[in-house]
């Protein structure tokens, strides 16, 4: 069975949001793209007081300035199209308070007709939690358990009632409901969020940082799996972050998914032979508008099908 492609709708400020958010969608549902997908930057920091991703002196890219809202923009493609499935990849959930989010991702799923896949981490800007004021960034963790249990809660059957450290819901009404189950699936890069994973959630989404790299956290994490004495299995969504270039990238640092449309589908096919279900590719970042977008996203898609993915 081919690998399933999804493809991430144009969030970063080169892009007209009202414009370019529905005909990407519309278009991706065209070309045969079975996902639309959305990430989560609140802010950027000005000047930076951590690095990115928490590592000292690594500096913010220039495309986090100005990232639209998720669920905003899902409402935008999910009122474009008709098909295509319509995740987050990833809401840093720990920002928004449970029972709203719920709420909310409920709401889409009804009225996309059951197509969302809320795709949940913890995130790592100490400004963005302070920002956000839900809890402080040391409580992340326990913060996304209840907000997992809080989604269980408000999406399942009337009347809704939970007693958590931060969500209280005497038994109510809470509606609407998702059309069907709405899939978690979780980034979990360390042993506890993987932990979490297993015991709690639909599914895994991996960033593509080589395709040895993620085979060998695939095995792990179905050891683990096996070991907690999961029976269901675990969804699978591969997140890659190509770096298109025009031309053949010659470099000996060449990363993976870095370069032309055919070096990157040659990681492509070198990923999609792990095994996993689906691969999403955010292309919008080094590309200068909706229409090039359109077009490399186009090309990656009749090549990857020709090569077998």
């Amino acid at each position: 069975m081919a690998t399933r492609l999804g493809l991430s709708l144009p969030q970063n400020r080169q892009y007209d949001l009202g414009r370019d958010v529905p005909d990407v969608a519309r278009f991706a549902e065209e070309t045969g793209y079975e996902s639309l997908w959305v990430y989560e930057r609140a802010l950027f920091p000005e000047p930076a007081t951590q690095g990115l991703y928490g590592i000292e002196g690594l500096p913010w890219p220039d495309a986090y300035r100005g990232v639209a809202d998720p669920l905003v923009t899902l409402t935008l493609a999910a009122a474009a199209t008709e098909r295509a499935r319509l995740g987050t990849s990833v809401l840093v959930a720990p920002l928004h308070v449970p029972f709203q989010l719920a709420k909310s991702l409920a709401t889409l799923d009804a009225a996309s007709g059951g197509r969302v896949v809320a795709g949940f981490g913890t995130g790592w800007s100490l400004d963005e939690y302070a920002a956000a004021s839900v809890r402080p960034f040391e409580e992340r963790g326990q913060v996304l358990d209840e907000l997992i249990e809080v989604c269980r809660a408000v999406w399942g059957p009337d009347p809704v009632s939970y007693e958590g450290r931060l969500t209280k819901i005497a038994s109510a009404v809470v509606g609407p409901k998702p059309a069907r189950p709405i899939p978690i699936l979780l980034a979990a890069s360390s042993p506890k969020a993987r932990r979490r994973l297993v015991d709690h959630a639909d599914g895994w989404m991996p960033v593509g940082m080589g395709a040895e790299t993620i085979a060998a956290q695939w095995r792990e994490l179905q050891d683990l799996a096996a070991e907690r004495g999961r029976t269901e299995p675990i969804r699978t969504v591969l997140r890659v972050n190509p770096e298109y270039t025009a031309g053949t990238y010659d470099g000996a640092d060449r990363r993976p998914f870095q370069g032309s449309v055919d070096q990157i589908v040659e990681d492509l096919v070198t990923h999609a032979q792990i095994g996993l279900e689906e691969i999403l590719l955010d292309l919008q970042g080094t590309v200068r508008d909706a229409q090039e977008l359109k077009d490399v996203a186009a090309q990656v898609y009749e090549k990857a099908r020709a090569a077998g993915v």
